[in-house]
């Protein structure tokens, strides 16, 4: 097949936005989320950028993801699941540091 064939019908991947902030997720930056999670029964699963990802699991027990926040949409009526997002959707797609651990007792 000639390349120009190739290129006819080769379309590249759409990118993958994050569900909570909608920026563009890098390939390095990926982790599947598990809506509930394992430990709880949970299969389904949503991709996030990875500081998202983890940035849930220090504000929430594993519990809480099950039983209140098993959804996109419930996470982000978390007041600082939005305060998180607002500030991370002003970073680039590939921004990362490291997510500072909730002080509550779980």
């Amino acid at each position: 097949m000639a390349k120009r064939d190739v290129e006819s019908w080769y379309r590249p991947p759409a990118e993958e936005a994050c569900p909570l902030c909608g920026r563009a997720i890098p390939a390095d930056q990926r982790d599947e989320h598990h809506l509930v999670p394992k430990a709880e029964g949970g299969r389904e699963t949503v991709t996030l950028h990875r500081i998202c990802h983890r940035q849930l699991h220090a504000l929430f027990s594993e519990r809480e993801l099950a039983t209140t926040y098993a959804s996109v949409d419930r996470l982000l009526e978390n007041e600082q699941v939005r305060a998180f997002v607002n500030w991370v959707r002003t970073k680039p797609d590939g921004f990362h540091e490291r997510t500072r651990s909730s002080r509550r007792k779980r």
